[in-house]
C-alpha cells in the first residue's frame, strides 16, 4: 500500500528533526524539501516546514537560504489565499517560489502532490 501524503509529511518532518537534532542540517533540509512537497497544500504545515527550513539554515549560516525563507514564510499566507502553490515545488531559497517542479524521481506515490496552480 502506497503512503498518504499526510504519512510523507510526518515521516519527512520526523526524519528532518532527527537530523537536525545530530547537527546534520543539510540533510535536514532534504528531508524537509519532501515535507514541503507534501504538506504544501495545509497552510499550518507548509509555514511550519518554512519555519524548520529558517531553523536548519539559520545553523547552518546559510544568509541565501536564511533569506529565502524569512520571504517564502511571508508569501505562505498570499499563497495560500490566492491559490498558487506551486505542485512539487521543494520550498528551497535557489528555486522560484511560484516555479512549479517535478516530483523528485524515487517520490513514493505517484501523481500525490498537491494539484495547485502554477
Amino acid at each position: 500500500m502506497q503512503p498518504s501524503l499526510s504519512q510523507i509529511y510526518v515521516s519527512s518532518l520526523d526524519q528532518a528533526r532527527q537530523h537536525y537534532a545530530r547537527g546534520a542540517w543539510t540533510e535536514a533540509l532534504r528531508a524537509l524539501e519532501w515535507a514541503h512537497i507534501a504538506g504544501q497544500a495545509s497552510f499550518p504545515r507548509h509555514a511550519h516546514v518554512h519555519w524548520w527550513m529558517l531553523k536548519a539554515a539559520w545553523r547552518l549560516r546559510d544568509a541565501r537560504e536564511v533569506l529565502g525563507q524569512l520571504w517564502r514564510l511571508l508569501l505562505t499566507p498570499l499563497g495560500h489565499l490566492s491559490g498558487r502553490l506551486p505542485r512539487g515545488n521543494t520550498g528551497r531559497a535557489a528555486v522560484n517560489p511560484f516555479r512549479p517542479m517535478p516530483l523528485p524521481a524515487d517520490w513514493p506515490v505517484v501523481d500525490a502532490a498537491p494539484r495547485h496552480q502554477g
